[in-house]
């Protein structure tokens, strides 16, 4: 196990909520000290814009922004005009299904599933609605996971677009990535992976993987807020259209026409997230030289030590007993997951409660809402023991009445 004590005094939050017990890191991470160090750097010494100003500031914060890309490029294996900043996620994902808007037509098909974070298949709705594509869905297993088998049944001639989740960040499963993308390119099909869940927690090589499109957040992995990267096989970036136009992103303009610049300025409109780019940095440093390795062993040894006690407390549904990913999701019977979610914080127990913009799976799971219980390198048995009594005392007392 790590030391946490150590572990923490990398993270400022501590400082001032020292008997803090956040267990919501799936939702947003806590953020580390050398992450805000370089935002305030940015501020404090820079503040001007990149690609723009023929002077020294704008030289040196265009190279730490150039910089950054590069950082994350090796981070994922990828190339460095294969890598644009964007507002995280959501915006990446959104940005792929606008251009597949000019793309598709009808009887080609999408191919998703019911594990998808909304910012995965929202978009894809509202292109099947104005293309006329059909959007099909993988059959879940009887746990809720994706597998090849099932992939295989709806993967067909017509498939053009697989978008998936590569961990579930309702569930903490692992999507069989590689496998799907092998069969899906022998049907001439892209792939879209959502790597929220799955950065934060483990080595992603997108090159290995084949993927076409990968997008993930900065603040799940002990980064900034309001930055995220998309990652796109550069061939097919340059052939597809850009969702935002204006600075930076165009190369010629005419009175009636322009022209882009390549990948990956033709898809970074405007003034660019230059602080948020610099944090992602220094956030993927801090995991690299913490390693990926000692974080899955932390985490893991948590998750693990806190299943087997919570499998022990009558009137509780645990869903997910067999999650790959650090991640509790649970429920007390008869309890509204909020009411537990609030009767936890009081103890400065912060659990997320909700459907965790993924109605799809409460809907498999056949519940309104579920509790979700998620661990990072900053958590600590007793932060797990902590839960568990919390959890056993909303029982009794909302059991009570």
């Amino acid at each position: 196990m790590m030391d946490v004590n150590q572990i923490r005094l990398d993270f400022p939050i501590y400082q001032k909520h020292p008997n803090l017990k956040y267990l919501d890191s799936a939702a947003s991470s806590l953020k580390v000290k050398s992450v805000i160090d370089q935002i305030d750097h940015y501020y404090l010494t820079l503040g001007v814009n990149v690609h723009r100003g023929a002077y020294d500031l704008a030289y040196e914060a265009t190279r730490l922004y150039e910089d950054a890309r590069k950082t994350v490029a090796q981070f994922i294996g990828a190339s460095e005009d294969e890598i644009m900043f964007t507002r995280g996620t959501t915006s990446s994902l959104n940005m792929i299904a606008s251009a597949y808007r000019e793309i598709l037509k009808p009887g080609d098909e999408i191919i998703t599933t019911e594990l998808e974070h909304h910012s995965s298949i929202l978009p894809w709705m509202k292109v099947a609605e104005r293309t006329g594509a059909k959007l099909t869905y993988i059959p879940l297993s009887k746990e809720g996971r994706i597998t090849v088998e099932a992939f295989k049944k709806v993967l067909s001639h017509q498939t053009k677009v697989v978008v998936i989740t590569h961990v579930s960040n309702a569930m903490g499963y692992l999507t069989p990535a590689a496998e799907i993308i092998s069969l899906a390119h022998q049907q001439g099909a892209v792939v879209i992976l959502d790597g929220a869940q799955a950065v934060p927690h483990m080595k992603v090589d997108v090159k290995a993987l084949d993927v076409d499109f990968y997008a993930f957040s900065g603040h799940k992995m002990f980064g900034p807020s309001g930055v995220g990267v998309l990652y796109g096989k550069v061939k097919l970036l340059n052939q597809i259209e850009p969702s935002e136009f204006g600075g930076e992103m165009v190369d010629q303009v005419f009175k009636h026409s322009f022209t882009y610049k390549d990948a990956p300025l033709r898809f970074e409109a405007g003034t660019p997230v230059i602080s948020g780019a610099l944090g992602l940095a220094a956030a993927i440093r801090y995991i690299e030289s913490v390693g990926y390795d000692k974080m899955h062993e932390h985490t893991k040894a948590l998750h693990q030590y806190t299943l087997k006690k919570m499998q022990t407390i009558q009137g509780i549904t645990i869903y997910n007993p067999t999650a790959d990913q650090a991640i509790i999701t649970f429920n007390v019977d008869g309890v509204h997951p909020h009411d537990v979610a609030t009767k936890l914080d009081q103890n400065q127990v912060n659990v997320r409660a909700g459907h965790h913009c993924a109605q799809l799976v409460t809907q498999f799971l056949g519940v309104t809402a579920t509790l979700r219980a998620s661990f990072q390198i900053y958590n600590s048995y007793e932060d797990c023991d902590a839960l568990v009594s919390g959890v056993i005392s909303a029982r009794d007392f909302f059991q009570s009445f």
